[in-house]
């Protein structure tokens, strides 16, 4: 009777114990073969994200020619007239960076093309892990990983920063910070390069992109400069012909 028992309960286990043995495979084939494959997923995540980023910078628009008129012309009752929501706010989720003036909207068409060059450059990077799958082997599995783990957090960096930069281009727009962060992600695609350098087999295409990069990042340094520069100068000549005007009406009275 002990030992009827014994099977028959074997017998009931036995169906529990292949099931957990299944389901365990399918996890293992779900957990990446090797670290080159990780680290290339999580960098394809990295792209999506500065892929979405991309896609929402191109969707800042400039103020429309009536709304220009209007901040022109100081006119109350064009604006009254606008509708409202019930909390009294004219403003819509669609009108928000919508409102661009010609000056702001250089300044997000220069970053478009910065963030669009980097999304080039973590996609060839990722071409170039790809490859290096066919290379890694159990001798220097350890160093290619070191590498890669490296390479990773840069390009989560870099991701994080054409974030920042994306969200510094609503107005009023933040362009101490974007100088900030262009000069953070110029420094990290220099790590970059040297560390695609140092592979047996470095890739050149990782190094052209990187170079188109590093030309669009000094571009755009070089335009915030100028035109933070020009913006002084007009307001030093405004504040200079408001102390003129202020003058000339003491003189006059």
């Amino acid at each position: 009777m002990l030992a009827g028992s014994h099977n028959r309960d074997k017998k009931l286990l036995m169906p529990r114990f292949v099931g957990a043995v299944w389901e365990a495979c399918d996890a293992l084939k779900k957990v990446p073969a090797t670290n080159v494959i990780a680290i290339g997923r999580s960098m394809t995540q990295v792209a999506v994200s500065v892929k979405d980023v991309l896609r929402e910078m191109k969707e800042l628009k400039p103020a429309s020619s009536d709304l220009r008129d209007e901040a022109s012309d100081g006119s109350s009752s064009k604006v009254e007239s606008r509708p409202q929501d019930d909390d009294g706010d004219d403003l819509s989720e669609d009108d928000i960076g919508s409102d661009l003036s010609p000056e702001e909207m250089k300044v997000a068409q220069l970053a478009q093309g910065v963030v669009s060059e980097t999304l080039v450059t973590i996609k060839e990077l990722i071409r170039t892990i790809t490859g290096l799958l066919k290379q890694e082997t159990p001798d220097d599995n350890s160093k290619f990983a070191d590498s890669l783990e490296k390479l990773l957090k840069l390009c989560q960096g870099v991701g994080v920063l054409a974030d920042e930069i994306g969200a510094c281009l609503y107005p009023p727009q933040e362009i101490a910070a974007i100088k900030v962060a262009l000069g953070k992600i110029s420094s990290s695609i220099n790590e970059v390069q040297q560390e695609v350098e140092s592979f047996q087999t470095s890739s050149k295409s990782v190094g052209e992109a990187c170079n188109g990069l590093r030309t669009l990042l000094k571009q755009m340094e070089a335009e915030l400069d100028c035109s933070s520069t020009t913006d002084l100068a007009n307001k030093l000549q405004n504040v200079a012909v408001i102390n003129k005007g202020e003058r000339f009406e003491t003189f006059a009275n």
